[in-house]
């Protein structure tokens, strides 16, 4: 989409994460006035959407409701197991051809193609969530080709973390991100009614857990009702909604809101299944994972008593590379050297992406400026509707424009959470 003023300064490539979400949408997550200044380039990577989608199984692979994830028996984990073995073996019957090459790496230099094909001597880029990784890969690759980076919402890019490990400390991320929702209801137990204490409000989900587990409503189940937490954990703006929704079902049995929620997420659909498919072809393909069922099963078992909520979900959705039918190579080592000044956002209770790995990324790009939101835990601050943070936005919008990047590391307080 073309800049929308006089004085053009070239092109931002965005991505918004995934891997496997298509960027071809969303001009308006960045403001008016960066929008005047340039034109703004979305793309599907390749294996996304209309760049040669990949897939892996039918759609009904995975109907809802969904087995629950969280084992209740070596039963249950053998069945994730010979689930996982059989997705991996779908991925390599179907896309075989393609797999090897869906990488960060590759996505990065198809990235640099794009820059060709516009005529740009460089561009600038703008990454959230995964796309801070492909964004740190792109300016490692391609140095001279940044002008400006923004990287809002950072994974972890250290060799070491990136992935297998980037997975665990996300799920005590996400643990410590959905009590803090809990806690927030538990303020509001005169408008909700599940409890006056972050572990009152714990326990009334857990026990419409165990009662959907026992007697599922159509396509909602555990793990459907989970993913209502998982949503909250990344966006603070759906807060009071999911929390109405978890009230109707617990305290007067109406569970259409969840439904509803539950519908809408749709996992059969082409475009959902072609998203799992890219993102597990790329993840399993961008690092050496566990091929140990032992090394699985004792690492989360740990993980799983401090950070429940999501410690075996994350299992079943990765667990394919375990038996990936493509050797994962070695993560590129990021140093930075070469890059202009590039900006940093992240908040210090992001669930996703934990801010202990953002730090680590940010000790590996020595041009980086970081912006904190303290106590911000919404997953993409910059520009985002009902969580704008001025201070945030104004930093980012700033370098944007001019390139001026602060002295230092910058401390912005976080934005306001709803009030049902």
């Amino acid at each position: 989409m073309k800049a929308t003023g006089p004085r053009r300064q070239g092109v931002i490539v965005y991505n918004p994460g995934g891997p496997g979400t298509s960027g071809l949408y969303k001009a308006d997550i960045l403001p008016a006035s960066v929008r005047q200044a340039y034109d703004y380039i979305g793309f599907d990577p390749r294996g996304v959407g209309a760049s040669s989608p990949v897939s892996c199984v039918d759609g009904s692979f995975f109907a809802s409701p969904a087995a629950d994830p969280n084992p209740a028996s070596e039963a249950d984990k053998a069945r994730i197991r010979q689930r996982a073995q059989f997705y991996a073996r779908g991925c390599a019957a179907r896309s075989g051809a393609e797999l090897p090459y869906l990488t960060t790496p590759n996505t990065a230099r198809d990235i640099d193609e794009i820059r060709k094909a516009l005529g740009e001597r460089q561009i600038s880029y703008y990454g959230s969530s995964y796309g801070t990784y492909l964004g740190a890969v792109y300016g490692q690759l391609f140095p001279q080709r940044v002008r400006r980076m923004v990287l809002d919402s950072n994974a972890d890019a250290s060799v070491e973390n990136v992935w297998y490990q980037g997975n665990l400390d996300q799920d005590v991320a996400f643990q410590g991100r959905a009590e803090e929702w809990f806690g927030w209801i538990a303020q509001y137990d005169n408008v909700f009614h599940l409890g006056s204490s972050m572990r009152a409000v714990y326990g009334s989900y857990l026990a419409a857990r165990s009662r959907l587990a026992a007697a599922p409503v159509e396509v909602l189940g555990p793990a459907e009702l989970d993913a209502v937490i998982v949503n909250s954990v990344y966006f603070d703006t759906n807060w009071v909604a999911n929390a109405r929704a978890l009230s109707d079902y617990v305290v007067r049995g109406d569970a259409s809101a969840l439904l509803a929620d539950a519908r809408d997420a749709d996992p059969t659909s082409a475009a959902s299944e072609n998203a799992n498919a890219a993102y597990t072809a790329v993840s399993c393909n961008d690092a050496s994972w566990p091929r140990s069922w032992g090394r699985w099963d004792r690492d989360n078992s740990l993980y799983a008593l401090k950070a429940p909520i999501e410690t075996w979900a994350n299992v079943a959705l990765n667990l394919p590379c375990a038996y990936w039918p493509v050797a994962g190579q070695q993560p590129v080592k990021i140093d930075g050297r070469g890059l202009p000044p590039i900006l940093m956002l992240q908040g210090t209770l992001d669930g996703a992406t934990p801010y202990e790995g953002a730090l680590r990324t940010h000790s590996l790009l020595p041009s980086s400026h970081l912006v904190v939101e303290q106590g911000g835990g919404s997953h993409g601050l910059y520009n985002r509707p009902q969580v704008h943070n001025g201070c945030v936005d104004g930093y980012a919008t700033d370098y944007l424009l001019t390139g001026k990047v602060p002295a230092g590391d910058v401390v912005c307080p976080g934005h306001s959470l709803p009030t049902p």
